[in-house]
């Protein structure tokens, strides 16, 4: 399935299963879970689950704990770094400011030890200078790093040209930057400039198989869907998103048939059109 579960943080918010009965669901689908660095559940209790899985990760002004964190991902079995480059501060996200939200004071960023980090304590000790220099240290720990937050072909040359395996064209959920590009949009001039030279990933917005058929015609390998899994984690823990995650491979599946294409990479750019406005 052309669909990876992204990374989202915080997964116990939404049910006690967590991240542990997301990864779970990602296993029963066969497809990839990212772990975020601002989980709930530790990377172990996710790589026990034997859920194909990849680790997204912030680089810490603390060199130390970036180092411990990849150290973690490497000894638990994870395949991939996937590097969320677009969060140097959080942007002002003003839909949480209406509503109120806010993390329960229990809940803990679990990858960071046993002190009880909180969120606001772990997005503090973020770094604001992420560099091209830090794709290429990361680049040396064994496991491929994906660049995830390009919306440039500029930044998609120069991914390729640091030591990135993949990138995801990704906008942070359209959360970070006000009237910051869809990624839909972005999403042709990055695969034109990374022209085949490394993987094309994208999120955002992925709702529907057709979303993901769109995508894969407009250059994508895969897409990393957030929102509609934990949806579904919070209806029914594991089987809530097993679920929706079945509903995804159906509807993919139909539109694949529907557009006479036998697989994912059959699905050439003639497929797609934009509407006129």
């Amino acid at each position: 399935m052309p669909l990876i579960v992204a990374p989202v943080a915080f997964q116990r918010v939404a049910h006690p299963e967590g991240e542990v009965g997301m990864a779970r669901a990602a296993l029963a689908a066969d497809t990839v879970v990212c772990l975020s660095t601002m989980a709930t559940s530790t990377p172990a209790e996710v790589a026990a689950t034997g859920a194909k899985r990849w680790f997204q990760l912030y680089v810490f002004r603390d060199e130390g704990m970036t180092r411990r964190l990849v150290a973690q991902a490497v000894n638990e079995g994870y395949a991939a770094l996937v590097l969320t480059i677009d969060t140097p501060v959080l942007g002002r996200r003003e839909r949480d400011f209406r509503t109120g939200f806010t993390i329960p004071p229990e809940i803990t960023v679990a990858s960071l030890g046993g002190g009880g980090v909180t969120p606001l304590g772990a997005f503090s000790q973020v770094s604001s200078s992420v560099t091209w220099r830090d794709v290429e240290r990361l680049a040396e720990s064994g496991l491929p790093v994906v660049v995830k937050g390009v919306l440039t072909a500029e930044d998609a040359r120069l991914a390729c040209e640091h030591g990135a395996a993949a990138i995801v064209v990704s906008n942070h959920g359209g959360r970070q930057l006000d009237g910051v590009a869809a990624t839909i949009d972005a999403l042709p001039e990055v695969a034109e400039a990374v022209d085949g030279r490394i993987e094309v990933l994208i999120d955002g917005g992925i709702r529907r198989g057709t979303d993901v058929v769109k995508a894969l015609a407009l250059g994508a390998r895969a897409v990393l869907a957030g929102r509609a899994p934990l949806w579904g984690l919070v209806c029914g823990g594991e089987q809530g998103a097993t679920h929706v995650l079945e509903l995804l491979r159906a509807e993919i599946l139909s539109a694949l048939q529907l557009i006479g294409c036998v697989s994912p990479a059959d699905v050439t750019r003639d497929r797609v059109g934009r509407r006129p406005f």
